[in-house]
């Protein structure tokens, strides 16, 4: 399989949580394949630019690979980072709006998620080429802070280090009007959320042909 882009991405362990993750947006990104949704009025629509990722917290941003880097080195690098990496655990997860997308969040201390995601994008980030201009100039339009300029520049994206926001995305932009009908929606739905919530694994997924993002390799926190 050939992938234009790579990102490493938490990406639920076989559970009740990917499970709702994989049902509620329609991909299954750790097989490849569609799933059937719920049988819910607009839902396909909400969850269409999500779908293409699939249920996931990113960790190291999508990236194209650097002239001269391998797929196979990429591999290696990320399991030599996970084995001195130790998991990352906070209170719990929690259903919140971010804006006027629905995620879900970590409860409590979140500062271990952030050094983990801050560890995948300084240590793997020699193997990230430079983004096109625009993609650049598309981050640009959001309307940065003088800091997201900075981390723009310097790694590629706006929204890592302290600007980082662990989350696991379950919608789009939602009218403001519906947001909160959304989310006891999807609170119905959800399962049983893990209490204290574990990262123990980071996982390493490319972007296929079709856009749509699947796993390639699991690595175990072994640090």
């Amino acid at each position: 399989m050939s992938y234009s882009r790579f990102a490493i991405y938490y990406v639920p362990p076989e559970g009740p949580l990917a499970a709702f993750g994989r049902t509620w947006l329609g991909w299954d990104v750790a097989r490849g394949c569609e799933v059937p949704q719920p049988d819910l009025p607009a839902l396909r629509d909400i969850t269409m630019t999500p779908r293409k990722y699939g249920f996931h917290g990113t960790l190291k941003p999508p990236f194209r690979l650097a002239a001269g880097r391998t797929v196979a080195d990429l591999k290696a690098a990320a399991s030599t980072l996970a084995g001195s990496l130790e998991p990352a655990a906070c209170t719990g997860l929690d259903l919140t709006a971010i804006g006027r997308f629905l995620a879900l969040t970590p409860r409590g201390e979140a500062g271990p998620l952030r050094r983990l995601a801050e560890a995948c994008v300084r240590d793997l980030d020699p193997f990230r080429a430079s983004p096109d201009p625009a993609d650049l100039a598309r981050r640009r339009n959001a309307g940065l802070t003088e800091r997201q300029e900075v981390l723009l520049t310097r790694w590629g994206y706006p929204y890592v280090m302290e600007e980082f926001r662990f989350h696991l995305t379950l919608s789009g932009q939602l009218p403001e009007d519906t947001i909160s009908a959304w989310k006891e929606l999807a609170g119905r739905h959800l399962p049983k959320l893990p209490d204290p919530f574990v990262v123990d694994q980071i996982a390493l997924c490319g972007e296929r042909e079709d856009g749509r993002f699947e796993l390639i390799h699991r690595y175990t926190l072994a640090g």
